[in-house]
């Protein structure tokens, strides 16, 4: 028989939305990972771990047109004792001078020294008592995380501030860990009336008096202190709303702050863009996590951009992938916070997916495949890596924001679970990881994450976890199909890894098979091993062939091979069981005709004639037989043993 062999090599081009996004792409990891750099000799404060912060007000003066940055401030902190103290001690830079502490009314006894501030409560705090200090201070925030910046645009004084993960520390006093997140805050910024104060939560009142003017904002929201930001220059605004307006979507603020020079049309445009995207997100993900406050963007001088929560800072508004990155924040990353920089892809991997999905709903699926291609190019690019970070990986900051591992696998990792589910399990159990009581507006580690998952999709996903997340590497698929006549077809799937520590990447794959006049018809196989088969059916005859076509599955350079125009009638029929002791089956393609089988013994005699694929052979003797089986396609001859 003739058998014609079409070798098809898996390529595709780096093309569309995506690509042109990718300088900012590279410009907003830079500006997360930017104070991250104090990981790696930080250590949790063992002096912070005895209290629980519920509220601070802050206030604070600066002026922008300082050469020398500068900050006074009075923070009010309220705190819960979790177990009896005698000392309250705060994270704090040295260079920041202390001037009084207060309780009641009645000044304290404190110390400076090695980054903290020790407080001398009056008497034993007993656990679970609350107790509220007012913290007095003024100085030049040290420069070297950069996480109060003075800088200038366009020749006018700016201030800003970036405090991921460890820099807050060096504005205010406060409590650093990834273990508690404030209750609520007030803050009040003044400055000269030249310039306006921007900060999280919803304006409440703006103050003009003797030259300087008092912005008071409220946020209402449980919020670690790396996502408090302070912002002052002479911003304009530009606002508009989200929302539908019905009672499920009632409107909201969207208030954005430019840079004049910024206020153009094409800027205001781009930032239009967020209503949209918030629509799509909301509608994946549940509402807004901060509705009842605002949401917007302000304007400062590092590239890319910072998901402080309520008011991301952005360094312009150019790219939409990062505006949906830092709103996707919103919902992971602040609502829900990695507890452990071993778990970062929770906030990046996650976040940088709704990027994906924002290009799915608003573009349409070809740039949605373009997308995901261009993600698994930078994943695959490196042979090894995994989400999940080692110890010693957790202390380095260029390992904690690896673009190819923590944001574009994350987010392909996260598509993967996605075609794993389907798409109403996979969207159900997000909402329900973010609605967790215990997670909502708190922290989470990777197996919260999958246990929601888990719990919607019916079974363990400890197999894909082991593969993708805890694990290194990624497959390279080979797969035959072959037909078998006019109406089905054998897939065989053979997978090698490009890393050692995954012996078989188990996932269901997509097949596109295609015939005459553009014809196709996508089919899903279960992939668990080397070598495994599927017979499946396909309403005309397969003239080619696409592996994943809509790119769900990190793979590189992956094959096909097809046979076609005849094939072998004797691989396609099989008779069982053989060795058989009172009946025999015959199995073939749906569109082979059996027309008769004849029974002969090994003397070539004519034994039995039967019209049927199932039949009775109790009346033969045993030993070996053959049987000629005669169908639409041919004749083929089989053995079997008679018990």
């Amino acid at each position: 028989m003739k058998k014609i062999t079409l070798s098809l090599l898996l390529l595709f081009g780096i093309i569309g939305f995506a690509q042109t996004d990718n300088s900012e792409f590279d410009r907003m990891v830079e500006a997360e990972m930017k104070s991250a750099s104090a990981t790696i000799n930080f250590r949790a404060n063992p002096n912070t771990q005895n209290y629980d912060i519920s509220y601070h007000e802050l206030r604070f003066n600066v002026d922008p047109n300082n050469t020398t940055p500068y900050i006074s401030g009075i923070v009010t902190t309220t705190f819960t004792a979790l177990s009896d103290m005698n000392v309250v001690t705060f994270d704090m830079a040295t260079e920041l001078v202390v001037s009084s502490v207060t309780m009641n009314s009645t000044n304290l006894t404190f110390s400076q020294s090695n980054y903290e501030l020790n407080i001398n409560l009056p008497s034993t705090l007993t656990t679970g008592n609350s107790a509220t200090v007012i913290i007095t201070y003024a100085g030049s925030p040290p420069p070297a995380e950069g996480a109060f910046t003075r800088s200038t645009h366009s020749g006018t004084p700016v201030i800003y501030t970036l405090s991921e993960p460890f820099g807050a520390r060096d504005w205010w006093p406060c409590k650093q860990d990834l273990n508690d997140k404030i209750a609520s805050f007030d803050i009040y910024i003044t400055c000269p009336d030249a310039y306006i104060g921007v900060s999280n939560g919803l304006l409440q009142s703006s103050v003009t008096s003797g030259g300087n003017t008092t912005r008071h904002y409220r946020h209402n929201y449980p919020i670690p202190a790396y996502l408090i930001s302070l912002n002052v220059t002479n911003y304009v605004t530009y606002n508009i709303q989200a929302g539908l307006g019905t009672v499920e979507s009632p409107f909201f603020p969207i208030n954005n702050y430019l840079y004049p020079e910024s206020n153009t049309t094409t800027n205001r445009n781009s930032i239009d863009n967020t209503v949209p995207i918030m629509n799509v997100f909301e509608q994946k993900f549940g509402p807004y996590p901060y509705r009842n406050e605002q949401y917007g963007h302000v304007q400062f001088g590092w590239g890319g951009g910072m998901e402080h929560a309520t008011m991301s800072s952005m360094g312009s508004w150019t790219s939409r992938s990062l505006i949906a990155h830092e709103l996707g924040h919103q919902w992971f990353g602040n609502k829900v916070t990695c507890g452990s920089w071993k778990d970062i892809w929770l906030n990046e991997g996650l976040t940088e997916y709704t990027a994906g999905i924002v290009v799915e709903e608003l573009d349409g699926p070809t740039s949605f495949v373009s997308w995901k291609n261009n993600k698994i190019a930078n994943i695959t690019s490196q042979t090894g890596g995994a989400l999940y970070l080692t110890d010693a990986e957790a202390l380095n900051v260029n390992r904690i924001f690896s673009s190819r591992l923590s944001y574009d696998k994350g987010s392909m990792v996260t598509h993967m679970l996605r075609w794993v589910m389907g798409d109403a399990n996979f969207f159900l159990a997000l909402r329900n990881y973010l609605n967790d009581t215990n997670l909502a507006y708190a922290y989470a580690q990777t197996n919260d994450l999958k246990g929601h998952l888990e719990a919607v999709h019916g079974s363990n996903l400890d197999e894909f976890f082991n593969d993708w997340v805890y694990m290194q590497g990624y497959p390279t698929y080979t797969v035959n199909v072959q037909t078998l006549g006019s109406g089905q077809a054998r897939i065989t799937v053979n997978q090698t890894q490009s890393h050692s520590s995954v012996s078989y990447f188990e996932m269901p794959l997509q097949i596109r098979l295609t015939g005459a006049g553009g014809a196709t018809h996508d089919v899903v196989v279960n992939n668990t091993f080397n070598g495994q088969q599927f017979t499946v059916p396909v309403p005309f005859l397969v003239t080619g062939v696409i592996f994943d076509p809509n790119r769900h599955i990190i793979s590189r350079n992956s094959t096909t091979t097809l046979s076609n125009d005849n094939f072998v009638l004797e691989e396609a029929i099989s008779v069982y069981p053989n060795p058989a002791n009172d009946e025999l089956h015959i199995m073939m393609p749906t569109t082979t005709q059996l027309e008769k089988v004849e029974i002969y013994n090994s003397l070539g005699q004519l034994l039995a004639t039967h019209q049927a694929a199932d039949f009775r052979i109790d009346n033969l003797s045993t030993g070996m037989h053959v049987m000629k089986i005669t169908t639409s396609e041919g004749a083929i001859h089989k053995n079997f043993i008679k018990k």
